[in-house]
This record gives C-alpha cells, sequence and structure tokens, in this order.
C-alpha cells in the first residue's frame, strides 16, 4: 500500500510540476511546391489578401471597424523580446501592427524582410503614447527615438490566429 501511495504521489508531482511556459510548437507545411513553417491555428496559403489590397481595405475602415480575412505580406520587424508581435509592410510606407491572438504563440525573432501569410481579424485603433513608447523600446529604438513619441497614432492593426512563414 505505501509503495502504491508513493508512486501515486511521484505521478501527481511530476504532473502538477510541467512547464506551463507558452512555448510555440511549429509544424512544417508543404503546399504548391512551397514550404511554410506554421505557427498557431492551422491556416492554408490560397485567398490571401496582397498588400495593396488590404491597404485599399484599411482605407475604407474606422476606429472600431473590423474585418475577417487573409493576407501576403512581408515582415518589416519583430518583437527582439519575445517574437510577441510583428510588422507587415504595405506598398506605401505604412505598416500594420500584428499581435496574436490571446497571446497564443510567438513568431521568430530573425524573420524581418521574409514573407508571411497571416490570417485573421483586421482592424482600426488609437495607439496610446505609452503603448508606442513600449513598441519603440521593444524594436530596440534608442532613448532619443523613444522620447520623441509624444501623440496618439491611428494605426492598422491585425489579431492574427494563424501565420504561414513561407521558408526558402
Amino acid at each position: 500500500m505505501k509503495n502504491l501511495i508513493l508512486a501515486l504521489s511521484l505521478v501527481f508531482i511530476a504532473v502538477s510540476c510541467k512547464d506551463n511556459d507558452k512555448t510555440t510548437e511549429v509544424l512544417r507545411v508543404e503546399t504548391n511546391d512551397i514550404a511554410y513553417a506554421s505557427f498557431g491555428e492551422e491556416i492554408q496559403s490560397e485567398n490571401a489578401l496582397n498588400v495593396s489590397e488590404i491597404r485599399e481595405k484599411y482605407q475604407n475602415m474606422k476606429t472600431g471597424d473590423t474585418l475577417q480575412t487573409k493576407v501576403i505580406g512581408k515582415v518589416n520587424s519583430v518583437c527582439q523580446s519575445k517574437g510577441c508581435w510583428m510588422r507587415l509592410g504595405l506598398d506605401n510606407d505604412q505598416e500594420v501592427m500584428v499581435k496574436f491572438k490571446d497571446y497564443g504563440f510567438f513568431m521568430p525573432k530573425n524573420i524581418a524582410d521574409k514573407e508571411v501569410i497571416i490570417n485573421g481579424k483586421a482592424y482600426i485603433t488609437e495607439v496610446s503614447v505609452a503603448e508606442q513608447r513600449h513598441y519603440a523600446e521593444d524594436a530596440g529604438k534608442t532613448a532619443e527615438e523613444i522620447a520623441a513619441i509624444t501623440e496618439t497614432e491611428r494605426t492598422l492593426s491585425f489579431e492574427a490566429d494563424g501565420v504561414l512563414l513561407i521558408e526558402e
């Protein structure tokens, strides 16, 4: 009986000490002879809007509007702290701020200039000075660049539930 209680106690301890750190499981997918690394929910590569098409959609949106969509674009930058956000470039020097649904997955920090397909919700938001400064700090900006942020900003935003990173 003592051995049974000891064995059950050890199993309980092992299960309760499981690491609950949010790690990203990467799934490798190949479609149409293109290899992707998949993050978050599994998504398909078809029917993604290009940057010109999503830019046009954003132009017609107001703060609070949302649009469920899929977009293909080039990554300009990634959070260098955790990979918890990234910025996609549009074809007019604007960027889309991409965060990940429920903070459920992160992207590699070294994917600047790579193409991704993101699936989720596009929306417009007003970003406070404090939040902009936080993102600037995460991006490794200088103290002078951070201090120069003094006004709220209308931001093209996207909450991604899944991402495909196009591998070369």
